[in-house]
């Protein structure tokens, strides 16, 4: 019987098929917060090389040990980053999926410039507007675009999580209005929940956790 991974992968394939996509555009991250290295570890054995961490001090725990032994997996940040950890970031993570205020474009051009390394950063858009969530307005998104093409962060794409309880769709479907819109073609969108549906409109990344792992781990002390 298959595992969780191959059947995350299966599913993939079977939506990019319908959307008339090649699975192989389409990059899984596998998010790994609250997990712990075991588990982490099973993944990269079966195959797995692109993880998502949420925040910068778990993966500082879990990850240098991971990504010696395993040099060609990519880490990913997918959770909101502080400005005052811009520059652990851009040490330890490969990709960021949360750039979404001046403050740090800022942090971020500082921290990049001083490690000499660009790090693709995705700029989370609050498509539902939420102030508990992260994300810059839908009209700040062109003024906050300029300012980190300005500051010469090298960006990948979009990055949205849709309102919850609500059918998703749309919202996947105005992010992908909006990249090409603002001259960006990747998509950071849909979770384990709604990623086939993502797939389906466009998304070239899905953050997937607990298709993968199951439910949460309760953090353990490092």
């Amino acid at each position: 019987m298959s595992g969780p991974l191959a059947q995350v992968q299966q599913r993939i394939a079977a939506a990019a098929k319908i959307a008339r996509r090649d699975a192989a555009d389409i990059t899984l991250v596998a998010v790994s917060k609250t997990q712990p290295v075991e588990g982490i570890h099973a993944l990269i054995v079966e195959g797995q090389r692109v993880f998502g961490e949420n925040r910068v001090q778990e993966a500082q725990a879990k990850w240098p040990a991971l990504r010696e032994a395993n040099p060609d997996v990519a880490l990913h940040l997918v959770g909101r980053l502080q400005s005052n950890k811009a520059a652990d970031a851009v040490a330890l993570f490969d990709c960021i999926h949360s750039l979404d205020r001046p403050s740090l474009v800022a942090a971020l051009a500082r921290a990049t410039n001083n490690a000499g390394r660009r790090i693709p950063c995705f700029v989370q858009v609050n498509l539902g507007g939420e102030p508990q969530k992260g994300g810059c307005a839908i009209g700040e998104l062109p003024a906050l675009l300029a300012e980190a093409r300005a500051a010469e962060i090298s960006l990948a794409g979009l990055m949205a999580v849709p309102p919850e309880g609500v059918e998703p769709a749309p919202y996947f479907a105005l992010l992908a209005k909006l990249a090409p819109d603002n001259g960006l073609s990747a998509l950071s969108m849909g979770m384990s929940g709604d990623f086939e549906t993502a797939i389906m409109l466009g998304a070239t990344h899905v953050r997937v956790g607990t298709a993968l792992f199951g439910g949460r781990v309760s953090p353990r002390a490092p």
